[in-house]
C-alpha cells in the first residue's frame, strides 16, 4: 500500500434526503436553500463538535468519517432530533428529513476519500433507516449500548445487496425514542444528552 493510502478503523456514516427528487421537482430552490441552511446551520456544527470529518458530498447525501462510534451516534441522535424539531412547523412535503446508517469498519484511506466494505455497509444501512431514523450495525451497538441514552430496536440479521455476510441491525426512531425505554439495557429513553 502506497503512502498516500492507508488502513484503519473508524466509524462510518452515510446520511440521505429522503424524497429528494420529489422535493428537488416541486421546489428546486427552495429545496437548495433549506438544504444549504440545515448545513450551515445545525449539520456541519454538529459533526465538528463530535470530532467528524465531511468526507464528501453527494447532492442530497454525505458520508461522513469519525473516529469514535460513539461519538458518531451522538451526533446522529443529536441531528436528528434537531431536524425533526426544525421541522415540526413545515409542510410535510417540504420537509428535509434525513436516513442515516452508522457502521464501523476497517476503512481504506486514499486522497482524503475512503473505500471498504465499512462504506458499503454504512450506505446500506442507511438505505434501510427509516426516515428521520437511524440504522446502526451490531458492531455500532456493541460500543454505544451503555454509553447513550437511546433505545435501539433489535431488527435481526440483515442481508443488503452486493454484501457477502448478513448484518446484525438495530433501528432507532425520533418517535420510538421518546416512548419505551431500551429493549436490551432498560434504560428510560429521556433526552438525548451531549
Amino acid at each position: 500500500m502506497s503512502e498516500a493510502t492507508q488502513r484503519k478503523l473508524a466509524a462510518i456514516v452515510s446520511a440521505d434526503v429522503v424524497g429528494y427528487s420529489r422535493l428537488m421537482g416541486v421546489d428546486e430552490a427552495g429545496t437548495l436553500i433549506a438544504m444549504r441552511a440545515h448545513r450551515a446551520e445545525l449539520i456541519d456544527e454538529k459533526i465538528a463538535e463530535h470530532g467528524g470529518r465531511i468526507v464528501k458530498t453527494m447532492g442530497d447525501g454525505l458520508l461522513l468519517e469519525f473516529p469514535s462510534v460513539v461519538n458518531a451516534t451522538q451526533c446522529m441522535l443529536e441531528m436528528q432530533l434537531e431536524m425533526a424539531a426544525r421541522n415540526q412547523d413545515i409542510d410535510e412535503d417540504q420537509r428535509i428529513i434525513y436516513r442515516v446508517g452508522v457502521n464501523l469498519g476497517d476503512i481504506i484511506v486514499k486522497d482524503d476519500d475512503i473505500f471498504g466494505d465499512g462504506v458499503n455497509i454504512a450506505s446500506r444501512l442507511q438505505e434501510a433507516a427509516q426516515p428521520g431514523g437511524i440504522t446502526i450495525s451490531d458492531r455500532v451497538h456493541d460500543d454505544v449500548r451503555d454509553r447513550l441514552e437511546a433505545r435501539f430496536i433489535d431488527d435481526g440479521q440483515q442481508r443488503f445487496k452486493n454484501i457477502v455476510h448478513p448484518v446484525h441491525v438495530w433501528q432507532w426512531s425520533p418517535v420510538a425514542s421518546h416512548t419505551e425505554g431500551d429493549r436490551h439495557t432498560g434504560k428510560s429513553a429521556g433526552e438525548i444528552e451531549p
